[in-house]
């Protein structure tokens, strides 16, 4: 694997050479332009530092092609130059997304550059010394940001922490532990099965876990590693068989879209040589086995190699992975007695700029056997998903006209061969404000809405919508049986999400859109490769095609199925057998 991101990264200097900015006329010159966007931009993903990473591992490395190539360090250095002009006057970088002036996306880039800087200052090599000199001026003006700014989301502490341990390390800046501690008593925000606030495997797990491992090894606080370990052990049980991690109930960007293991090789492979653990050490290797590429500014593997020669090395001893499990994710979490404190925290359920993340430490349960994996869940608008082999059942969710969209299940009760799941929604009405409580403006010509004490109104007529869904295993697949009653003549309606990938060959299916369809019934076999998966179930009990705020997922195959309450409905799912079964390794 060395070896392959070696070759990786030679590759990733030729594509980076070719998009940077060589007109001194342009604003953007010594940039490297992101072609999603085509402006070059300061930010660890898309931006010049991750472009610079690749070719300061390039020039450090005597088994590169471009080792201490002259011409490559001209560019390098025009890239630092470049750094320098995007710089705000505070300190900060604007990563060219939404946030602007921002110090966590400015942690970010510091985190990689940091550890960019310190390769290149261990090769003693004079002519990088005008690089090294404009890295760590770009790195000194940093401070004033980190030292007083702030964060949008959960994980964005973390990071900062890691930026100011760095900042600590490279210029003895007492004020930055200082910093770190401030964030630091806040608390850590994890369950004790290993679920971070964000539920973000995709994603910001790993970003919380690999920014504590840093914090801890450069402030010498080694009890931050005890939440990683948390995360690292539960995430064994959150990759479904073909190394896609699971993202079905993710509360960031990453929700039910694809995502591997790689972001988590760093923190496996620096964890299981810490520790000496085979588990961890085996989720290295699967995670190395999909890397691609060296990775993103903040977390180059092969800039951390090289500061870490032992990285390098085979790990001693692996443990066989899991292949068959059944495992709840924060089924003894006293959830309900933190959210009924959240009153006393004084925000009254508002927060700009971020969410509250209360769906933080709800159930889900993940069963695995071979090349079938399951996934059910609680707090998000899908509660089931499935892998079998090359199919993929990527979500069922159960949506109505009584709180108009998803109707996410808030229970999870184990049941002998599987799971109830339970959710349910209230609404109601809301009478005239009694009269001592309105404002001034109540009786004059004008009275605004807004201005109204709808937080006074007296409730009336509220309804209650409760569902429940009782998943089992059968010796052919799964059933799915949903009961709800009142109130009377609500439309539902139960998506199932497909991959694009596969097809529908039975069925009796009426296209209600591009790759949407409504299902009245038959047996309906969705098949991938030589995997299929069959199911019955379908009904059309009205002809609503979709239902207002539930936006089905693009780039999927949605079939639909139309039904009211009341309903006691089954759906069986039959798995097509003797599929090749494949394993973690």
């Amino acid at each position: 694997m060395y070896k392959q991101l070696v070759d990786s990264n030679n590759r990733a200097v030729e594509e980076g050479l070719s998009r940077q900015v060589l007109d001194p006329q342009s604003r953007y010159y010594g940039g490297t332009i992101d072609p999603g966007t085509g402006i070059a931009w300061v930010n660890h993903t898309t931006g010049t530092p991750t472009d610079m990473c690749y070719w300061g591992a390039a020039l450090a490395h005597p088994d590169s092609a471009y080792y201490r190539d002259e011409q490559l360090l001209a560019r390098l250095l025009l890239a630092t130059e470049f750094v320098l002009r995007a710089q705000h006057e505070d300190g900060s970088i604007s990563p060219g997304w939404t946030n602007y002036h921002s110090p966590p996306d400015t942690a970010f880039v510091i985190v990689g550059y940091a550890q960019l800087y310190q390769l290149l200052a261990q090769q003693e090599w004079a002519p990088l010394q005008p690089v090294l000199d404009n890295m760590r001026l770009f790195l000194e003006r940093t401070i004033p940001a980190m030292l007083t700014g702030g964060c949008h989301t959960p994980n964005h502490r973390w990071v900062l922490c890691a930026a100011l341990g760095f900042l600590y390390k490279l210029f003895g800046l007492e004020e930055a532990v200082q910093r770190v501690d401030q964030w630091l008593s806040e608390g850590m925000d994890i369950t004790p099965d290993g679920e971070w606030t964000e539920r973000s495997n995709g994603i910001y797990n790993a970003v919380s876990d690999i920014m504590l491992i840093h914090a801890a090894r450069l402030l010498d606080r080694p009890q931050l590693l005890d939440p990683v370990r948390l995360n690292l052990r539960m995430m064994v049980y959150l990759v479904h068989p073909a190394g896609e991690v699971v993202t079905d109930y993710s509360g960031r960007q990453d929700l039910g879209s694809f995502h591997d293991l790689s972001p988590y090789y760093l923190p496996y492979a620096i964890l299981a040589r810490y520790d000496q653990d085979p588990v961890f050490a085996g989720m290295a290797e699967w995670a190395g086995q999909a890397l691609a590429s060296p990775g993103v500014c903040s977390v180059n593997v092969l800039v951390r190699m090289l500061l870490e020669p032992e990285l390098q090395e085979p790990f001693e001893a692996t443990e066989i992975l899991p292949v068959k499990y059944e495992k709840i994710l924060n089924g003894d979490f006293l959830r309900h007695g933190y959210l009924q404190n959240m009153e006393l925290a004084g925000h009254l359920g508002r927060i700009y700029h971020s969410r509250l993340h209360t769906d933080f430490g709800a159930p889900v349960a993940r069963c695995r056997d071979g090349g079938t994996s399951v996934t059910l869940m609680t707090e998000t608008p899908s509660f089931f998903a499935l892998r079998h082999g090359a199919v993929r059942l990527l979500a069922v969710q159960l949506a109505s006209y009584f709180y108009p969209g998803y109707v996410p299940m808030q229970e999870m009760t184990k049941l002998p061969e599987g799971y109830r799941l339970a959710g349910e929604q209230k609404k109601g009405y809301y009478g005239p404000v009694e009269g001592a409580l309105l404002p001034p403006t109540s009786g004059t010509a004008v009275s605004p809405w807004y201005l109204l004490p709808h937080h006074m109104r007296p409730l009336t007529h509220e309804q209650t919508f409760r569902v429940e869904a009782e998943v089992q295993r059968t010796n052919k697949g799964w059933t799915i049986r949903l009961l709800g009653d009142e109130p009377g003549e609500v439309m539902t309606q139960l998506s199932f999400i497909f991959g694009r990938e596969g097809s529908f060959t039975t069925g009796e299916l009426q296209a209600a859109g591009e790759d949407c369809y409504l299902w009245s019934g038959g047996h309906l076999r969705y098949v991938c490769g030589e995997d299929w998966i069959e199911l019955t179930g379908g009904e059309l009990g009205h002809l609503a095609a979709t239902v207002r705020e539930a936006k089905l997922q693009d780039n999927c195959k949605a079939v639909l199925v139309n039904f009211m309450t009341p309903f006691n409905k089954t759906f069986t799912i039959t798995l097509s057998p003797s599929m090749i079964r494949k394993q973690c390794q």
